[in-house]
């Protein structure tokens, strides 16, 4: 392709993603999905000292900083569009943060992750077509049911449970956008650079908010450190592996790959978090997954 000025580049997620582009799709998700939750694990800790919101926040901020300086995207020529698309792409990104750590502070993190799929699901029976795409709605619809269920009757105080199935509903529309908007920019040929700069817009918004919690951060090395690498772990490496996988599949493909990451935040949730899950809220995440897989109409 040509920038704007008329030289010859390579767009940049290709250019991140070359060495990449040769590995399987679902292998890309599994390593994108195994660091998002261990990076979700390390930010559980942190919340008795920030706050989950400011841990969400610091993550995306983080993550701009870190991206901002590996990419230099002011070295591209933009236009007004393509600023407004990344700035919203980036918008939708740090919300679905900030509202999915509010959710992971008063649920258990799979059954999170699982409810959170509805954003997904709904993404890939839109932009799917046939029978399956719409009965994934009801199969999914089964697993939201069951894990809510299961999540009421689990003994944790009511208030939680509603904070948090309301911060994850918000979650889940979130990830819709992301999955929309990202593949938006993404097919734009500055996936990346996109990326970075949409984070620093979503930190942008949201700073009037969260930024007076900067105190408790400087001063203490510690949390700065652990911040740090929950945004690297659950930012940048796997939202950098997203623009590389949507450069190559489709909105609804991009969803039914997301079928893999119920079965990792189980795993991090069981072994980091001791979080245990029970066999009726497996079945509520198989049901979830096999929603998601059941949408697939393209090959990844």
């Amino acid at each position: 392709m040509t920038t704007p000025d008329g030289r010859r580049s390579t767009p940049a997620s290709a250019r991140a993603g070359g060495a990449l582009a040769r590995v399987p799709a679902p292998l890309l998700f599994v390593v994108s999905g195994l660091t998002l939750y261990v990076g979700a694990a390390v930010a559980v800790g942190l919340f008795d000292t920030l706050g989950a919101p400011a841990v969400g926040w610091w993550r995306i901020l983080l993550s701009a900083v870190v991206l901002l300086a590996w990419r230099r995207p002011w070295r591209r020529r933009w236009t007004g569009r393509e600023l407004a698309w990344a700035a919203a792409f980036g918008i939708a990104l740090s919300a679905m943060n900030v509202v999915f750590y509010v959710g992971i502070d008063h649920l258990p993190l799979g059954v999170a992750v699982a409810l959170e799929f509805c954003g997904p699901v709904a993404v890939a029976a839109i932009t799917g077509r046939g029978w399956a795409e719409r009965g994934a709605i009801l199969v999914a619809a089964g697993g939201v049911v069951l894990l809510a269920g299961v999540t009421l009757e689990s003994g944790l105080p009511r208030q939680d449970v509603v904070i948090g199935l309301a911060a994850i509903g918000a979650a889940a529309v979130c990830w819709a956008g992301y999955i929309v908007l990202g593949k938006r920019v993404a097919g734009a040929g500055s996936g990346i650079d996109s990326l970075a700069v949409g984070m620093a817009a979503g930190a942008l918004v949201f700073a009037p908010v969260f930024a007076r919690t900067a105190g408790d951060v400087v001063t203490d090395p510690r949390v700065l450190v652990f911040l740090l690498v929950v945004a690297i772990c659950s930012s940048v490496v796997p939202y950098v592996l997203d623009q590389v996988v949507l450069r190559r599949v489709g909105t609804a493909a991009f969803s039914v790959l997301t079928a893999l990451l119920p079965a990792t935040a189980v795993v991090v949730g069981a072994v980091v978090l001791r979080q245990i899950p029970t066999w009726p809220e497996i079945a509520g995440l198989a049901l979830v997954s096999g929603a998601i897989a059941m949408t697939a109409r393209a090959r990844v």
